[in-house]
């Protein structure tokens, strides 16, 4: 651990000895010293800063919002901080007990542009954006929150060929925006010139050579890396201006629905569709974070873990709201720094947590980050988008890409890249229909469901009494090409699962 002494203080017990294989220096209820609990907590801010504050700064670009960015990245990185703390404390029947990193969901994005986009077409002030869209949010959270309590149920309906055409085309449909920022973005009057695709490919070149490092920590710390060269080489050259940081306030205040509070049927619909997604890669997410803590994935305090995560993630989604934040959810990314640190602490969170807290408490962060160049910008999302493309079609690969389900892929990604490449298509639908079904995302959604409950399954059902989720996640990362999970990991996760080594 980088020189830091990683036994513990004299008043937190000493940590539980591994059992069988396991690689843990830190059990999940162990109490680390304070460097090694501050050195692992720094790692998850750092793999996780990134994808906390992008979406914020995708949709301020897109949007005009420009001069609330600064203030919409502090409250990102506030109720991220106040997120964690839930998930991993558990408060009542909120939280998963879990080393989880909460911070804000890409797969709301594209959504929440589209219903961003349908408010400002009406001639709305900046506020007024933003008041529709955070009380949209606020609405929508709690289809997950009632949905947490009948996850189990509704498998057989939201099923991984659904899921995975719905992560494929939020990827897919979110490409043009990466593409365009690495151009120039949105309005650029020199879109496409060469200084600009030079700087988007110093940074997506920067991360796709860091992602093949033999070092995991530079593998991790990948993007926040071709970020920072590509700011500072654009400093360089003149394109980074700070002089209106003298106007940045010192402090941001945190004021519930700063902006008002206003709604949306329309732009509603396509928000409470993925919140009935995002609960899915949360439970997954879940299940890889008790696999590496080396905790139980099955039987009744799996379940209830799961439950309580997904609450977890409505309720945080709807204080993000209030907070004047996007949606939120579970990060997956953190599951690799446990596995690369050993420590898997819930208490580590509440570092974490009060990293970010801090961060989100000064506004100048997000006054420095909106100064980054488009294409600086666009060389790294272009890379997250197209993840999140692939992600979906891993899923669909683990599902089964068979007669039945190939046709509901193919008629949903049809459907909905239809649309989006061609949106006069649905030019003489009624005012109402037009904004739903425009959203690529929600006419996808709704063909994959209605065509999973309607096409027979060829296929074998498999019983709800029979699934076991850690043999199937087993299967899922044996398949998977991910640097988080190595082959000796894979091994020593292989010796564990076999019935004699498994505790519950």
């Amino acid at each position: 651990m980088a020189g830091y002494d990683m036994t513990t203080n004299s008043n937190a017990p000493t940590p539980a000895a591994p059992t069988g294989n396991s690689d843990l220096i830190y059990q999940l209820d162990d109490t680390p010293a304070f460097a090694p609990a501050l050195f692992a907590a720094l790692q998850h801010v750092l793999a996780s800063f990134v994808g906390i504050i992008t979406p914020t700064l995708i949709v301020g670009s897109a949007l005009g919002l420009g001069a609330h960015v600064p203030y919409l990245v502090s409250m990102a990185l506030f109720v991220s901080g106040l997120g964690t703390f839930v998930q991993a404390k558990r408060i009542g029947p909120i939280g998963s007990g879990l080393l989880c990193l909460q911070g804000t969901s890409f797969g709301f994005l594209s959504v929440i542009l589209s219903a961003g986009f349908i408010v400002k077409g009406r001639g709305a002030s900046e506020e007024e954006i933003l008041a529709t869209l955070f009380g949209i949010c606020f609405c929508a959270a709690f289809v997950e929150i009632t949905f947490s309590q009948f996850i189990n149920k509704l498998r057989k309906v939201i099923t991984p060929v659904v899921t995975g055409t719905i992560i494929c085309l939020m990827g897919l449909s979110l490409i043009k925006v990466g593409m365009t920022d690495l151009a120039g973005g949105y309005g650029a009057a020199d879109l496409g010139a060469l200084h600009h695709l030079a700087l988007g490919g110093l940074v997506l070149g920067t991360i796709v050579l860091l992602n093949r490092a033999p070092s995991q920590v530079l593998r991790l710390s990948a993007v926040i890396i071709g970020l920072s060269l590509g700011f500072a080489v654009a400093w360089f050259n003149g394109r980074v201006d700070f002089a209106n940081m003298a106007e940045v306030p010192l402090l941001s205040v945190p004021q519930p629905f700063k902006y008002g509070f206003s709604f949306d049927w329309i732009a509603f619909v396509p928000i409470a569709v993925i919140f009935l997604i995002t609960p899915l890669e949360t439970a997954g997410d879940l299940t890889a974070n008790s696999i590496i803590s080396k905790q139980p994935v099955k039987g009744p305090l799996y379940m209830r873990r799961i439950k309580s995560g997904v609450l977890a993630d409505g309720c945080n989604s709807a204080v993000a709201a209030m907070f004047n934040s996007l949606p939120m959810t579970t990060f997956s990314q953190n599951n690799g720094v446990i596995q690369l640190t050993g420590v898997a602490s819930r208490h580590v969170a509440f570092y974490i947590a009060a990293i970010l807290i801090l961060l989100g408490l000064f506004p100048a962060v997000g006054a420095v980050l909106q100064l980054m160049p488009k294409p600086v910008l666009g060389g790294a999302t272009l890379i997250m988008f197209g993840t999140v493309a692939v992600a979906g079609i891993k899923i669909l690969s683990e599902a089964g890409l068979h007669r039945r389900n190939v046709l509901i892929v193919a008629i949903s990604l049809g459907l909905g890249l239809g649309v989006a490449g061609v949106p006069e298509v649905l030019s003489h639908m009624p005012d109402v229909l037009k904004n739903i079904f425009g959203s690529p995302i929600t006419i996808g959604a709704f063909s994959a469901i209605a065509l999973n409950i309607f096409l027979p399954d060829e296929q074998q059902e498999v019983e709800e009494d029979d699934y076991d989720p850690e043999a199937h996640l087993h299967t899922v990362l044996q398949n998977r090409q991910d640097d988080s999970v190595d082959d000796s990991s894979l091994k020593s996760l292989g010796r564990d699962l076999t019935p004699d080594a498994r505790t519950s």
